[in-house]
């Protein structure tokens, strides 16, 4: 009996891992490079729909990234019925200055959105923030951009004293410091008192939340501060007010999305002490201050995207692993991120001599697909920006 026992388990067993490997087949729809490979570093991608079908995804490439001043803010649009995309062509390049981390989006009146950095002194600590909107995006390649100019947000005297405040709430840090040695804390009090680092430096990575009110939430990271900070706009896009700080101890480049009761949820990368785990925070007024960050125990090696889907379900994607970027999980949640019932691979090579795939961006179109972009290198020659399609439906 025992043994009949145990031969029906391991059949089980068996059905259910077909079964998962058969619905990871199904799931996913589409993948693709939207460049052939090439030996330029090509990074940091975005994705967004437009309302006439197309897709424009965006990224920033070159032969660096802030030591280059080559690297440009490259796109590629995928014209609606078409199954390949069309040439890439540079949307934004400052000159003399790296251009990178660029996200597109559109506002509630369909005004598209570039937003990216400079990175002046080639010190991610200096960047700026520029912009670049268009209302003419609908012809075949690069849009018409109509205007340009910079984001400038001003963190006041509350960016500081929010900075001390939550390091008193935060637990105490766990492990030795040199008696001689500033204290990590004390030296991110100091540095919040500059009204000169605490006004440059922000960066962007993450596509913004759009609450219902029209309310953009842009998140930004500080690799300085190595913390993080939203722009907020109430009025769709042309004016841009400072968040109060996201703190803790290295969490960096947030991905936004609200909850049923109202509050937005931040999960961000972690680049902090060991081990390496994905952060998150609360905030309970509309993204306008944070709760300090805890470590969640999602294993995090690098950027991380969140969105709610139209079934009510959560979407994360990521890195699920502190040890390298070979592997990327999309996994699923149906009580708002708390926990993560379903789990399925983009990529999953060996940790010694695969690929390396990070920094995703992650939308839902009105069909109820998910569509994905993320950095894809698999050799010196063989860097690119790839494109999946992901039916959620599938995933159950």
């Amino acid at each position: 009996m025992k043994k009949l026992f145990i031969i029906f388990s391991l059949f089980l067993l068996t059905i259910t891992v077909f079964a998962q490997q058969k619905n990871v087949y199904n799931s996913i729809l589409k993948e693709e490079l939207i460049f052939p490979p090439q030996s330029e570093h090509s990074h940091g991608s975005s994705i967004v729909a437009l309302p006439n079908g197309d897709f424009l995804a965006v990224w920033f490439q070159g032969s660096g990234e802030r030591t280059a001043d080559d690297v440009r803010i490259m796109g590629a649009r995928l014209e609606k019925g078409k199954k390949e995309w069309g040439k890439p062509f540079v949307a934004a390049d400052t000159p003399g200055l790296p251009d990178c981390n660029p996200v597109v989006f559109l506002n509630g009146k369909g005004k598209l959105f570039l937003v990216w950095i400079a990175v002046q002194g080639n010190q991610w600590e200096v960047s700026i923030l520029r912009t670049r909107t268009s209302t003419h995006y609908n012809n075949p390649g690069a849009p018409v951009w109509d205007w340009q100019d910079n984001i400038l947000i001003k963190p006041g005297k509350e960016f500081e004293e929010e900075i001390e405040k939550q390091f008193k709430e935060m637990p105490e840090l766990q492990h030795g410091w040199a008696g001689y040695a500033p204290l990590y804390d004390d030296m991110i009090k100091e540095a919040s008192k500059d009204k000169v680092k605490r006004s440059i430096g922000w960066m962007t990575r993450i596509k913004p939340l759009i609450l219902q009110s029209g309310r953009i939430i842009l998140p930004l990271y500080h690799d300085g501060f190595n913390l993080s900070i939203c722009a907020i706009s109430d009025d769709d896009g042309e004016t841009w007010k400072a968040s109060k700080p996201i703190v803790g101890r290295g969490p960096i480049q947030p991905a936004l999305e609200v909850r049923k009761n109202g509050d937005i949820v931040a999960f961000m990368r972690d680049s902090g002490d060991a081990p390496a785990r994905v952060h998150k925070a609360i905030s309970k007024d509309n993204g306008d201050s944070w709760s300090y960050t805890v470590k969640t125990d999602i294993p995090n090696e690098a950027s991380v995207e969140l969105l709610k889907l139209k079934d009510g379900r959560w979407a994360f994607l990521g890195n699920d692993i502190d040890d390298g970027r070979y592997r990327v999980a999309l996994m699923l949640s149906d009580d708002e991120g708390e926990t993560w019932k379903w789990k399925e691979y983009l990529e999953n090579d060996p940790k010694q001599g695969g690929g390396s795939y990070s920094y995703p961006c992650l939308i839902q179109t009105a069909n109820g697909l998910l569509h994905i972009t993320y950095s894809s290198r698999t050799g010196e020659s063989e860097k690119s920006i790839k494109h999946v399609v992901v039916n959620p439906d599938k995933i159950r």
